[in-house]
This record gives C-alpha cells, sequence and structure tokens, in this order.
C-alpha cells in the first residue's frame, strides 16, 4: 500500500513538473535596443487560445489590438479583448512616467504592461514581440509560445529617433515603406522621415498642380553604378503616391506611434518641379527631369510672388495629409551661381539689402518658416538654413562668410555635415538639433565607411556640449539615400542590420549600452528577419 502512495505522489510531482513552462537563462534574453532595466525571474508564461486582455482605456486600445493581431499571425490564438477584471493580459496605467516609458511584468500566470501614455503600452507590446519564443515539446510535439518571467523599466534617451527613406532617387511602393515602418515600430524608433521630392523624381500628388507628377514623378532613364560613370539604366522609371495612399500609410505608421515627418526640397533640389512648370526656375530654361544624380544649378526663383505661392500652395496641400507638428523644407546643396547670374534676382536682392544669396537663401527660409508657424506647424531643414557654407567643394558658391540673416528661432536644424563645432553653436544659441551627421548615419555608405560598431557607438550629443543644452539635442536620424540602391533588396541590405544600431542609439542610455551584448541580441532579430525575407547584410562576428 506504501508503494502505491509513493508512486501516487511521484506522478503527481511529475504531473505538477510537466505543466511548469521553460525557465529562461540570461543569454536567451534579446531586445534591441536595450532596456533600461531588466530583471529575470522564474518560470514563463504560455499564451494560449482565448486568453483575455484587459484595458481601461483607449490610449491602451491601440497597442492591445496590435497585440491580440501579433499573436494570431505568430501563434495562431485568438485572444479576447476584455473590459473586465481577473485577465491574463493587463494594461494599466501608471502615472509618473516620462512619454513613451513603459514597465512590463511576466509572471507565469500573467502580463502586465504599464505606462503613462498609448506610446508606452505600444512598446511594452514591442517588447513582448521581441521576447516571444517557439518551443516545441520533443515528446508530444505540442508547440508553446512563451514570454520569460521578468520584469522591465524600460524609456526612451531621445525623443526623435528617425529612419530616413529617399523615395525621389527610385521609388520603392506602399507595400515596401510598412514593411520599413513594421520594422521600424519593433526597434521602438517614432519618427518616419519620407524623403519624396527632389531633381529625381516628385512623388507627392498635389491636386492643384497636377503636372508635378505628370511629369515630373517620371523620367526617361537613370545613371547607374556610381557618380559620372557615364552608364544609364536605359529604362524609364518613375511612380507617385496619391494622397489617399499617403494617408493610409500615415494611418499605418500612427498606429505604430510612427511620426511621418515629409520633405518638401526648396529653393533648390527642384528640377522635377521645373521640369513640370518651367515657371518656377531661376533660369527660365524648359528641362527634363534629370537623369544624372547629383546637384543640378537652378534652383526656385524665390524673387517671384507666384513661386512663393506655389510653394505655399503645396505646404497647404501637405498639410492636409500630414498631421506632424514638423515639416522639412530641405535647404541644403543650394547652388548659387543661377541666383548670381540672373539680373532680376540681383535687383530684387539689391532692392531689399540682401548682401549675399546666403542671405537670399535664409531671408527666403524665414518667410516660410513664418508660414509654416501660422498654419500650426513647425519647420526643419538640412543645416545649410543656417546660412554656413559647410561644403569645401562647391566652386560657385564665393561667400565663404557665414550670412548675416539670422534663421528664425522655432526652426529644427537637421545637422548632416560639417564641423561639429557648427552643432555645438547651434544648440547653445536655443535651435532644436537633430543629429545625423553624414560621417555616422548615411546608410548609401558601405559598411567599410560605416561598420555596424561605428554605427552603434555613435553620440549624437557633440562632444564637449555644456550639459545644459543636451535638452536641445532632441535626437538622431540614419539617412537611406538611394541613388545606388535601385531595388527594394538593395535598400534592405544597406539598412539591415545598422537600422538596429542606430536604433539603440536613439533609446538605450550611454551606461547601458555595450556593444558585444548588441551583437548577441542581433542574432535572434537576424532569424527574424530572414523569416521576413528581408534581405540583410551579413556581418561576420
Amino acid at each position: 500500500m506504501r508503494y502505491y502512495l509513493y508512486s501516487f505522489i511521484l506522478i503527481l510531482l511529475l504531473s505538477s513538473c510537466s505543466e511548469k513552462n521553460k525557465t529562461f537563462v540570461e543569454s536567451e534574453i534579446s531586445i534591441i535596443p536595450r532596456p533600461v532595466k531588466l530583471v529575470l525571474a522564474e518560470e514563463s508564461f504560455a499564451f494560449k487560445e482565448g486568453l483575455q486582455i484587459h484595458i481601461n482605456s483607449e490610449e491602451q486600445k491601440t497597442a492591445a489590438n496590435y497585440l491580440i493581431g501579433l499573436i494570431n499571425k505568430t501563434a495562431g490564438y485568438q485572444l479576447e479583448l476584455k473590459e473586465n477584471q481577473g485577465a491574463s493580459i493587463v494594461f494599466e496605467k501608471m502615472d509618473g512616467l516620462q512619454p513613451e516609458a513603459y514597465q512590463l511584468d511576466v509572471t507565469p500566470k500573467q502580463i502586465t504592461v504599464k505606462a503613462s501614455d498609448a506610446a508606452g503600452y505600444f512598446y511594452g507590446v514591442q517588447s513582448i514581440h521581441q521576447l516571444l519564443s517557439k518551443e516545441v515539446s520533443d515528446e508530444t510535439k505540442k508547440t508553446k509560445w512563451l514570454v520569460p518571467s521578468l520584469s522591465i523599466t524600460d524609456a526612451p534617451r531621445f525623443k526623435w529617433r528617425a529612419y530616413m527613406l529617399d523615395e525621389s532617387r527610385y521609388f520603392h511602393g506602399e507595400e515596401f515603406v510598412k514593411q520599413m515602418l513594421d520594422q521600424m515600430a519593433l526597434l521602438k524608433m517614432n519618427v518616419f522621415h519620407w524623403h519624396l521630392v527632389d531633381d529625381a523624381g516628385w512623388r507627392i500628388e498635389i491636386k492643384k498642380y497636377p503636372l508635378l507628377t505628370e511629369i515630373g514623378a517620371f523620367r526617361k532613364d537613370t545613371e547607374i553604378e556610381w557618380w559620372g560613370s557615364g552608364k544609364t539604366s536605359g529604362e524609364p522609371h518613375g511612380g507617385f503616391y496619391t494622397q489617399q495612399q499617403i494617408k493610409d500609410i500615415v494611418a499605418y505608421a500612427s498606429e505604430r506611434n510612427i511620426t511621418v515627418v515629409p520633405e518638401f526640397e526648396m529653393p533648390g533640389h527642384s528640377s522635377a518641379a521645373i521640369a513640370a512648370y518651367t515657371w518656377l526656375g531661376t533660369a527660365g530654361v524648359d528641362i527634363d527631369v534629370p537623369v544624372k544624380f547629383g546637384r543640378l544649378y537652378d534652383n526656385y526663383d524665390v524673387t517671384k510672388p507666384e513661386v512663393i505661392q506655389f510653394i505655399k500652395d503645396v505646404l497647404l496641400e501637405i498639410f492636409e495629409i500630414f498631421p506632424s507638428e514638423v515639416i522639412h523644407i530641405g535647404g541644403d546643396e543650394v547652388g548659387y551661381k543661377v541666383w548670381e547670374e540672373s539680373k532680376p534676382v540681383q535687383k530684387y536682392m539689391k532692392e531689399n539689402g540682401i548682401k549675399t544669396p546666403a542671405d537670399l537663401q535664409i531671408d527666403f527660409t524665414n518667410k516660410i518658416s513664418k508660414f509654416i508657424e501660422r498654419n500650426g506647424r513647425r519647420m526643419m531643414g538640412w543645416n545649410e538654413i543656417m546660412g554656413v557654407n559647410i561644403h569645401e567643394g562647391f566652386k560657385e558658391k564665393k561667400h565663404d562668410k557665414a550670412a548675416e540673416t539670422e534663421l528664425a528661432k522655432n526652426v529644427v536644424v537637421h545637422f548632416w555635415k560639417g564641423n561639429l563645432k557648427l552643432a555645438t553653436e547651434a544648440a547653445e544659441k536655443g535651435y532644436g538639433i537633430v543629429n545625423s551627421i553624414h560621417t555616422h548615419t548615411y546608410l548609401d555608405y558601405n559598411y567599410n565607411d560605416i561598420s555596424l560598431e561605428k554605427a552603434y557607438k555613435f553620440n549624437p550629443i557633440p562632444k564637449g556640449l555644456d550639459e545644459q543644452y543636451h535638452k536641445n539635442i532632441y535626437g538622431s536620424g540614419c539617412q537611406m539615400w538611394s541613388e545606388w540602391t535601385p531595388t527594394n533588396p538593395d535598400v534592405e541590405r544597406q539598412t539591415f542590420p545598422r537600422i538596429a544600431a542606430y536604433a539603440e542609439v536613439g533609446w538605450t542610455k550611454l551606461e547601458k549600452k555595450d556593444f558585444e551584448s548588441f551583437k548577441i541580441a542581433l542574432k535572434k532579430l537576424q532569424k527574424y528577419w530572414s523569416s521576413l525575407g528581408i534581405n540583410y547584410q551579413v556581418i561576420k562576428f
């Protein structure tokens, strides 16, 4: 009798043990960007069919629905959204947390996501996404989808964590853009900088000026291989987004806590627009959308009232389809030769006391800034808008001294080229700065020029900047210029895996960053990219 009792107890113990889920070890925990604090516990939480999710506010609903979709797509389970207590997954309001911060607590019986805003709840779900793992029993062949028991306290270092896609050079399409937004969301990046207007193509439908897309969105041929190669593809290229398509993409991004910031280049890089409407240019010459990439020397004639009206009209339509606070106006690489050789422009400058073309550009930029501000938005531009010549090789820029005209203060300066001292001085003057220095953040550069480690170790705060001005450094962005990446797999190769490094640059505090730990975490992420068919660059560690 005693023997059977012992056997029965042993069976119960074994049965009890078999019901316990896996206990994870530290080496199995991979989250990019690395959280502020993570404490691992024993066992894990298992997702099952019909688990209930409790919410009590609308700002929790988007994150909860995203989790429902994620688990359904990954595991095939249907979770239920309920507004009652006792659920297995709970979203809770936690006052006092900074914007986008969250706390994630996982036990074998419950997952709790705490935050003070919709972004925080969403990022808690993204951490669940990265922690989710599949376990298949050797004996029963049953599959479990597990999240390790742990506690995470997390918050971003910077509020601006951007990825830029250039679609002027090559049109990549709605499906590809949404794929990039999904990967940005997973990595807790929150700004999609969309470069849609440049010399090589105009990609935004503007209803008042239909020729912008009828003519400006298409070119007859394309330069290939590299600058000045003399070779072309021999094929036309073109495409554009309708306003409805853009609205759909903007909504898709918003659901993922991503703000879409459009870039409408002015007054340079305007050949596609001038090809559509000759009167916009200074030279008064009919042109085609250029086949060759690089800087072209005609600009908008900013002394013409009708050109200023055109720019305002386009901006008004952009305001309608892009709800972002910030509107990027480019402002980079403006060739001044055409303005210097134009008698009407020179006459305008003399009559208005404008001494140099650099001052003319700032005068124009300030007027557009005020217009943007009157419409409840804020202007952003590359750092040439400050009036300093940062291009040693631009022979036509005869005015090496900084412009006397001061740039309006309510402007975000997007720093990409020049001595870091310029960014420091701008921050000290009170300008908002996004630091995207090309030597460290340009994804069109090859992996020898910007290695994964170099990307990872970039610090957006300029060395030596006094701590009182750190608040003026909003963050950073990584830029995917697409002159030499004509296909989507080309863009993927240049973007992945470096985008993960930049995500950690923007999110993780310096004292928590560790490149060796990052490389380990990256391996799991690469497996996920492989499952999606993303053509990431393989890097040997």
